[in-house]
């Protein structure tokens, strides 16, 4: 029941994309299926809130999440704010019409589900997205805030995972909503896959690599591989390196290639995308020849890394073609 992590910037979590995926696949089939079947597969606006207990927080939030944001109201009878805030949330989430689904959770009652998302003081609002888990603000706010958190929560749902939200229809029965689609058959590189995935998790990144490339000889075009060979690779790269010197060697060789193309891993492993890219592309302005085709290079593994559809690769994207001709 634990969410993944609590950042959404970084690295590309792999088993949550997959997942996103998948729902998404199996959502459409759903709403095929309502269609065929004379529905419209679309969900009462009573049912984008709900309460959720621990028994049912992976089934209710993390499995949602492969589908649609959900936000978690974390609240509590006692808590006067909480009345405040909450009323404003739900009013929210029918207004947002299906662009995220509120996820209610009592603490008196809930206390593991506390105690793992860290919440020292309530009301604590938080989104799960492809089952990561990031904050999303504690305490009062007023909801001009409350939106344009939501805003750009909906949009990072959008943008990085593909995720559109619920079609909601007014006149949909509460409780029912698009009926669950068929399992999807086992891809031939469903299990391999998978076991690349756990070597990852598990620190095995040689066993992770070998998997990934096992799978690309046989479908080069495999973009979950691709995606995770990139990840792998970069992972690999940055063990056991000292963060400080890279960073001085940086600071210090400008003009050094290798030193630049290390501090740029560092920057992606770290989250600051937009710092990795910019590096590279600054470096490939300064140098020419091999060394201006190696930093190319390095710069389109990373950009495999965070995905080709990520804002943040398609403006530097551009960039390196200005830099280059």
């Amino acid at each position: 029941m634990q969410p993944r992590n609590m950042s959404m910037s970084g690295v590309v979590d792999l088993a949550a994309v997959k997942a996103a995926q998948e729902a998404k696949a199996k959502a459409e089939q759903a709403r095929a299926q309502a269609a065929r079947e004379g529905g419209t597969g679309a969900i009462s606006p009573a049912d984008l809130v709900i309460d959720v207990d621990e028994a049912g927080f992976e089934r209710d939030v993390l499995q949602r999440s492969a589908e649609v944001p959900v936000v978690i109201d974390f609240w509590a009878e006692w808590c006067q704010p909480c009345k405040q805030l909450s009323p404003v949330l739900e009013r929210l989430a029918v207004e947002y019409n299906g662009r995220f689904l509120l996820a209610k959770i009592d603490v008196d009652a809930n206390q593991m589900l506390m105690q793992q998302f860290g919440i020292q003081g309530i009301p604590a609002v938080f989104a799960v997205v492809a089952g990561q888990a990031l904050p999303l603000f504690q305490g009062a706010a007023d909801e001009t805030q409350i939106r344009q958190t939501l805003d750009q929560l909906v949009q990072v749902a959008e943008q990085r995972f593909g995720l559109t939200g619920l079609t909601v229809d007014p006149d949909a029965e509460p409780g029912g909503g698009a009926q669950a689609a068929p399992e999807r058959p086992a891809g031939p590189y469903d299990a391999l896959l998978e076991s690349a995935v756990q070597a990852l998790d598990s620190g095995d990144l040689g066993g992770a690599i070998q998997a990934y490339k096992n799978v690309l000889s046989e479908d080069p075009g495999n973009e979950e591989a691709k995606l995770g060979l990139a990840q792998a690779e970069l992972l690999q790269r940055v063990q056991g390196i000292d963060p400080q010197q890279v960073r001085r060697d940086a600071a210090d060789k400008p003009a050094d290639v290798q030193a630049q193309i290390a501090a740029a891993d560092l920057d992606l492993v770290g989250g600051h995308v937009e710092d990795a890219f910019g590096r590279l592309i600054e470096t490939v302005q300064r140098t020419v020849g091999d060394d201006r085709d190696t930093v190319r290079k390095r710069l389109l593994e990373l950009f495999e890394v965070v995905g080709p559809e990520d804002p943040r690769v398609i403006a530097a994207r551009r960039a390196l073609a200005r830099a280059l001709f």
